[in-house]
C-alpha cells in the first residue's frame, strides 16, 4: 500500500514571514530603480532614426568611423585662440540640444572624454584630455598647434546610459599659412632613442578586410626599452584617412599591464578593419624612458 506524505499547511505565522520577505524585496528593487543615476539623459537621448547614422561602437571590433559624413546624436562646438599654447573650449550636447556634462559620461581608458586633434595635412596630431570648464556642457583644453589650417577635433565618449563608445566631430580654425599635404608611405619610423615598426600580417591591406598590426619598438643602440603606460595601456593607434572624414582608436591587445613584455624587443598587437580604399595615417602614441612619443606610419588601403 502506497503512503504519500501530504504537506502540513502554513500556518499564519509563516506567511506572514513569506509576505513580508516578499513586500521587503519589492521595496529595495523599488528603491534601487528610484535611486538616481546622476545623469538626467537617457538611452533613448542618443538614438537617432534614419539612414546614415552613426552607431555606437565595439571596442572589441574596432573599425574606421566615418564621424563627419554619418549623422552623430551629439553635437561638437568648439572656439580657439591662436597662440604657442592655446587653451580652447568645447560643448557637448544632445541633437535634442541637452548638455552632456562629466555626470553623463563614463570613464574609459582613464579619462571621460578623449580629443584626438589633427591639422589637415595629418602631420600635427595631438591626443588631449579635456577638463570641466563653467557651465554644464562646457569643457576647456589646451593644445599647442604646430602648423595652421582647419584643425579637426574628433571627440571620444560613453555615455553613461549606454556603456557604449560614441563620437562626435568639430572643425577649429588655427591662423597661419596652411602646409602644403604630404603623404610619404611607411611602414617604419624613428623618433628619439628608437626604431618603430608597425607591420600587417600580410599585404596589401584591403577595404573590409580585418587588418592584423604589430607594432615592434627597438632601441637605436641595442638597449633596453622601457615601455610605460599611456591612458591605461602600453600603446594607444588612431587611425585617419586623408580626407580626416574619421577615424580609428585602437588598442592592443596586451591589456594585462602585469604580463612584462620582452625589455629588449617588445611587440604590441592590434586588428582594424577599414571600410574603404585610400591613403591613410596611424599614429601610434607611446611613453619610453617616461617621455610622451608621437610616431605616424603611411600606408594604402586597397580596394
Amino acid at each position: 500500500m502506497n503512503t504519500e506524505t501530504v504537506p502540513a499547511p502554513l500556518s499564519v505565522r509563516q506567511r506572514r514571514q513569506i509576505v513580508g520577505l516578499t513586500v521587503a524585496a519589492i521595496a529595495v528593487f523599488a528603491l534601487f530603480r528610484w535611486l538616481p543615476t546622476g545623469t538626467n539623459l537617457s538611452h533613448g537621448d542618443f538614438r537617432l532614426e534614419g539612414d546614415n547614422v552613426l552607431e555606437f561602437c565595439d571596442p572589441a571590433a574596432p573599425q574606421f568611423l566615418p564621424v563627419t559624413t554619418a549623422r552623430s546624436p551629439v553635437e561638437l562646438t568648439g572656439s580657439i585662440r591662436t597662440g604657442e599654447q592655446t587653451k580652447f573650449s568645447i560643448a557637448l550636447t544632445t541633437t535634442s540640444g541637452k548638455p552632456i556634462g562629466p555626470v553623463d559620461l563614463l570613464v574609459a581608458h582613464t579619462r571621460k572624454l578623449h580629443l584626438m586633434v589633427v591639422d589637415p595635412t595629418l602631420r600635427d596630431y595631438q591626443h588631449v584630455h579635456p577638463e570641466v570648464g563653467d557651465n554644464p556642457n562646457e569643457w576647456t583644453v589646451s593644445f599647442a598647434p604646430r602648423l595652421a589650417g582647419n584643425y579637426r577635433v574628433f571627440a571620444d565618449f560613453t555615455p553613461t546610459a549606454t556603456a557604449r563608445g560614441l563620437y562626435a566631430s568639430a572643425d577649429i580654425a588655427v591662423a597661419g599659412d596652411e602646409a602644403q599635404s604630404m603623404v610619404v608611405k611607411n611602414w617604419s619610423a624613428e623618433a628619439g632613442n628608437y626604431h618603430f615598426e608597425l607591420m600587417p600580417a600580410s599585404l596589401p591591406l584591403r577595404a573590409r578586410e580585418p587588418a592584423s598590426l604589430t607594432l615592434s619598438i627597438r632601441h637605436r643602440e641595442g638597449g633596453t626599452v622601457t615601455l610605460g603606460e599611456v591612458m591605461g595601456a602600453y600603446a594607444h593607434l588612431v587611425a585617419f584617412d586623408r580626407e580626416r572624414t574619421g577615424f580609428a582608436h585602437l588598442h592592443p591587445w596586451e591589456t594585462d599591464l602585469s604580463q612584462v613584455l620582452d625589455p629588449v624587443a617588445p611587440e604590441l598587437h592590434f586588428q582594424v578593419t577599414i571600410p574603404q580604399s585610400g591613403f591613410f595615417v596611424i599614429w601610434a602614441q607611446l611613453v619610453l624612458e617616461g617621455e610622451e612619443i608621437f610616431v605616424p606610419f603611411w600606408f594604402e588601403v586597397v580596394p
